[in-house]
């Protein structure tokens, strides 16, 4: 069987390039560990990182096609960030006009937690640890 360590990078193709990276930096607090524009593709390429991991990996295309339907299309369902506490999360979501769906609790592990959706509509889950 294959060995496999952990997550490498999570993937993601925005429709707006600036707005996708205000989100995930000035929003969500990733920290930006490299960006770099490829003439060829006429691309950015925009790794992100958490607590000095890297998590993300953003990208600009010409006239992407969009998602279909969500969060049950085929694909990338959603992406999930722990957090300590959810509650104090949403606060600050609110605070920087983000709005957020109700906080559930998790029936199997009784952990809650919250949906946010960055500015293409792809689902971002916080996870309360």
């Amino acid at each position: 069987m294959l060995k496999i360590n952990k997550v490498h990078h999570i993937a993601i193709i925005a429709s707006d390039y600036q707005k996708s990276k205000a989100f995930y930096t000035e929003i969500l607090g990733l920290e930006i560990l490299s960006e770099v524009y490829r003439e060829e593709r006429d691309s950015y390429k925009l790794d992100l990182g958490l607590n000095g991991n890297y998590v993300i990996e953003l990208f600009s295309f010409p006239n992407p096609p969009e998602r279909l339907t969500q969060p049950e299309a085929a694909g990338l369902r959603h992406i999930c960030f722990e957090v300590d506490d959810i509650q104090k999360s949403v606060e600050q979501l609110a605070a920087k006009n983000i709005s957020y769906e109700p906080i559930r609790v998790d029936a199997v592990t009784g952990k809650s937690f919250t949906f946010i959706f960055d500015p293409d509509q792809l689902p971002v889950e916080l996870y309360q640890s």
